[in-house]
């Protein structure tokens, strides 16, 4: 895996949006990078800076937030991590592939993603994840999951199983 999107395309944005990850969803926070370039042009500008941010800019219980979860991601081997539960979706979200509900399965990193033919009918779909005890929200023709670095495979199983399970029931 890597931290950002951008890497796996060999892409250099000029401007990077930084959202909730940072506080590892624990708190609205977001960060705005940018290039030199891009920086010096908004510099000149009557503000002097960017000031097109998040509500909870600067604000310091946000930003010890965002520095905790970032040293904990630091001290664990998350790319580790990240191996892990994209073997797992792998394996296990494979078998979606044979159902005729099912357009695409794709992974990558800790992301895994099964693709509809048809848009996910929440008001079915929904409470019958929370009776497997799962909680994962399908847009339109996706389901999807992207699970914590720190999840236990007994847990990540427990979503892949679900995932198969409601597939094969939608192929019916």
């Amino acid at each position: 895996g890597t931290l950002f999107a951008c890497e796996w395309s060999d892409i250099r944005p000029d401007i990077l949006c930084l959202g909730k990850a940072l506080s590892g969803g624990y708190m609205s926070f977001a960060a705005t990078l940018t290039t030199k370039e891009v920086s010096s042009a908004l510099a000149r500008g009557p503000a002097g800076v960017l000031m097109h941010g998040p509500t909870f800019m600067g604000n310091p219980l946000a930003c010890a937030v965002s520095l905790a979860s970032l040293e904990l991601l630091e001290a664990n081997n998350w790319k580790k991590q990240v191996d892990g539960i994209e073997k797992c979706l792998e394996e296990d979200l494979e078998e979606c592939r044979e159902f005729s509900s099912v357009a695409d399965v794709r992974v990558l990193g800790a992301i895994g993603v099964v693709e509809l033919k048809q848009p996910v009918d929440m008001k079915l779909v929904q409470p019958w994840l929370v009776d497997q005890g799962v909680w994962l929200r399908p847009f339109g023709k996706l389901l999807y999951t992207m699970p914590p670095f720190v999840i236990k495979n007994s847990e990540l199983r427990c979503i892949t199983s679900a995932m198969v399970r409601l597939t094969k029931f939608l192929a019916k």
